[in-house]
């Protein structure tokens, strides 16, 4: 599979549909069936006990798979999770980003399904893991 959309404009196309979040997320790395994009970690992503909280590694992990879909069949604003299941392994580290290596298994027509992996930057073992599957809208004729 070729890459339709680049790391620049990923970033852009967040900026322009999903303004509400595009200021937590940055796009690193696309290359085929592969991206890297960055939680940008600030004091509303940290839960009691000094860690990033669930929801905030939740939305890495969503909106990484959004992107990957993206990028691979282009920009289409209505592609919708429809399954999601996370593993917490490990606490991640406090002050630093989360960096989300996301990993396209499989596209269809209909659906995309990706595998996410949740690091702590500059550490080794992932934090946490995600299996994501999104709806494709179908193309107008």
């Amino acid at each position: 599979m070729g890459i339709k959309m680049t790391a620049a404009e990923l970033n852009a196309f967040l900026d322009q549909v999903f303004e509400q979040v595009a200021d937590d997320f940055v796009v690193d790395h696309v290359a085929p069936d592969e991206l890297t994009v960055r939680l940008l970690v600030s004091d509303k992503h940290i839960r009691p006990g000094g860690t990033i909280s669930g929801p905030s590694m939740f939305s890495l992990a969503d909106v990484g798979a959004y992107l990957m879909t993206l990028a691979v069949i282009g920009p289409q604003e209505l592609a919708v999770t429809t399954n999601c299941s996370i593993d917490f392994m490990r606490k991640p580290a406090a002050g630093v980003d989360l960096i989300a290596r996301v990993r396209l298994l499989k596209l269809g027509r209909q659906l995309s399904v990706s595998d996410v992996l949740i690091y702590s930057e500059g550490h080794d073992k992932p934090v946490a893991r995600a299996s994501l599957t999104y709806a494709i809208p179908p193309r107008s004729a």
